[in-house]
């Protein structure tokens, strides 16, 4: 495996990206030469084409495969994607500079989510911090003002290092017994280190967005935070096939006050951003890679806060391919494939519009995802209302694919 450091996107991004959604040099993998990249750009009277990287240039695959799904059906998808000799679309950089939902010309193709009929899936609870932040999220009832005393309690009775715990193990249950006596068993502890992963239906077929679309939050949420993950892309036999980046926007208040408003904690227009590009695996990237990735985020807000963070996916409880399991298998199908958000370990404390409140966001913020071998996804956040409301759904991309001869 290629060492690429985090510093090498610190070096590569732009001065000015953070007031300007500058998708860049930084958008692509540090190794983007050698890596087999796909993605879906939107054209104006057309819709939206499946597309590969090539050097300076986006590719279109349709005479390939009509859809992403389709693709990944194929056994030697990544061979295919570099054998195949279609169309240039447009210059890369161009298409990165239309990207940016603030300035985007209609009459040029911009960058969509790379996945199109496949569902969306997130797994939670996956790391130690983020899992105890939705025990306090519990515990708080939603409330950000008491979550710093609860905090305390609830680390003073469990500690702060469950990463030695292994899920279903008998040391796990052990540990399950003490908390039930002491009141203090959580729904967000049983997924975590219980036998049974949490797997959820993140948002629905092709309603994710791209790098440098606005990203939603529900106006009447006063707490919420972006959750950086690593996102993997499986076809309908299970295969993982590659890797892409994800924002699951989560509103803290909706989900502490009931774990049955997670649908509406999660799924609201524009609230899940995937991107920039599917990185394919092959010989020079596969799953071995993704367990040693480390994710930095990175959020700039307008009244110039700054909150950065990192992540390794070393610390997940669950290994990655196991939480494909849990949500693909002899009882539950995806004819059309899925992506499945892994989780994070990024759960923001970082005290922003008063003491002991922790983080929310602000309209405005700019919000950028960054792996080395999956490049940067870069979003602003405006509140779900006042984003363009999603329109473009399976039917209409049928109608399109129609229209141009690919069904």
């Amino acid at each position: 495996m290629q060492d690429i450091s985090i510093e090498r996107w610190e070096a590569a991004r732009s001065p000015q990206w953070e007031r300007t959604l500058d998708c860049g040099a930084a958008t692509l993998p540090a190794d983007a030469q050698q890596a087999t990249l796909v993605g879906r750009a939107w054209v104006e009277g057309q819709g939206a084409i499946l597309v590969k990287v090539e050097g300076d240039a986006l590719v279109d695959l349709s005479a390939l495969a009509p859809t992403c799904s389709a693709l990944l059906e194929r056994p030697d998808a990544a061979a295919a994607v570099r054998a195949h000799a279609g169309k240039r679309l447009a210059a890369l950089g161009e298409v990165l500079a239309n990207s940016g939902a603030d300035r985007r010309v209609a009459d040029l193709p911009w960058l969509l989510a790379p996945c199109d009929l496949q569902a969306i899936k997130a797994s939670g609870v996956t790391f130690v911090a983020s899992m105890l932040e939705r025990v306090i999220e519990e515990q708080a009832r939603g409330n950000p003002a008491l979550a710093q005393s609860v905090r305390k309690e609830v680390v003073a009775v469990i500690g702060d290092d469950l990463s030695k715990v292994r899920p279903g193990s008998p040391e796990a249950e052990q540990l399950k017994q003490v908390l039930v006596s002491k009141n203090l068993w959580s729904q967000y502890l049983e997924v975590g280190i219980g036998p049974d992963a949490e797997i959820f239906t993140k948002s629905q077929p092709m309603s994710a967005v791209g790098t440098g679309a606005e990203i939603g939050i529900h106006p009447k949420s006063e707490w919420n935070n972006p959750e950086p993950e690593i996102v993997l892309v499986v076809n309908s036999r299970g295969e993982t096939v590659g890797a892409t980046l994800g924002n699951d926007v989560n509103l803290r208040d909706f989900e502490g006050r009931s774990g049955l408003l997670l649908g509406k904690a999660k799924d609201n227009n524009a609230s899940c951003a995937i991107g920039p590009f599917i990185r394919l695996f092959d010989a020079k990237f596969g799953i071995a890679d993704v367990r040693q990735a480390d994710l930095a985020m990175l959020v700039v807000g307008p009244e110039g806060f700054r909150m950065e963070g990192a992540s390794s996916l070393k610390q997940i409880s669950r290994d990655p391919l196991d939480l494909v399991a849990h949500a693909i298998g002899p009882n539950h199908q995806y004819p059309d494939g899925l992506v499945l958000f892994l989780g994070t370990m990024f759960a923001p404390t970082q005290d922003r519009f008063g003491p002991g409140q922790g983080f929310t966001h602000a309209v405005g913020d700019a919000v950028a995802i960054f792996t080395p071998r999956l490049g940067t996804l870069v979003n602003r956040v405006n509140t779900s209302d006042r984003i363009e409301p999603w329109r473009y759904g399976v039917t209409a991309l049928m109608r399109d694919l129609a229209r141009r001869g690919l069904l």
